[in-house]
């Protein structure tokens, strides 16, 4: 447990940000999940505004340090993929 003043400082502030970091990553998945929900459909108009919303989201999670960049990367390429397979018609 904190025994000196600086370390219990810490672990409030440390509690404080996983509160944040937990609603910040709660509100990124919501916005891939209204992707996917999108793709599902069908609906590639819904799926690409969708997608346009989360993108900044996902981004965000990035510079905020909650989500790395890579994941960041390989979710928004793997989903654009899938959007972008829905708009064109299957040949």
């Amino acid at each position: 447990m904190a025994n000196t003043a600086q370390s219990k400082k810490r672990a409030r502030q440390s509690e404080a940000r996983q509160d944040i970091n937990k609603a910040r990553r709660s509100r990124i998945r919501t916005f891939v999940r209204k992707v996917e929900e999108a793709i599902a459909s069908g609906n590639a108009e819904a799926a690409l505004a969708a997608l346009r919303a989360a993108q900044p989201e996902l981004d965000r999670g990035v510079t905020k340090g909650v989500l790395h960049a890579n994941t960041v990367s390989r979710k928004l390429s793997r989903l654009a993929a899938r959007v972008k397979a829905l708009a064109t018609p299957a040949a």
